[in-house]
């Protein structure tokens, strides 16, 4: 079993690969109200669960896109759409995986995120959304 430690390093690293280091770096630096919650999330969140064997980064994060969209999650959402593409999903994935969820947790929420997907792919590429 690993150590708090060896779960905040592992955490922060994955974290920093699926994220980037701008968010984590904002998110990071919030005052000390956060600070214990920040470590929470690293450790568990991030070197728990995103750090467990049984299922890829592209599958952890189509089932993180379905999750968010369904609870309306919308802020978490627009980060873990640019967390998805950064772990290798396809923009044509994404839709598939929006269009899913919107079968199953209804279609205004997945009306909601296909918006939000269209303005996070036009604010990474203007002109290819």
């Amino acid at each position: 079993m690993s150590t708090d430690d060896e779960r905040r390093a592992e955490g922060m690293r994955i974290r920093r690969e699926v994220l980037g280091d701008a968010h984590v770096d904002r998110a990071s630096a919030r005052s000390p109200l956060s600070e214990d919650f920040q470590d929470f999330i690293t450790r568990t969140a991030w070197g728990d669960v995103w750090a467990r064997p049984g299922l890829d980064r592209q599958t952890r994060s189509a089932v993180t896109l379905a999750v968010l969209t369904a609870l309306g999650r919308e802020h978490e959402l627009v980060l873990h759409l640019g967390a998805a593409l950064r772990n290798g999903l396809t923009r044509d994935q994404i839709a598939e995986v929006l269009l899913h969820t919107g079968v199953y947790a209804g279609v205004p929420a997945a009306n909601r995120a296909f918006a939000l997907a269209e303005q996070e792919f036009v604010d990474r590429e203007p002109g290819q959304a």
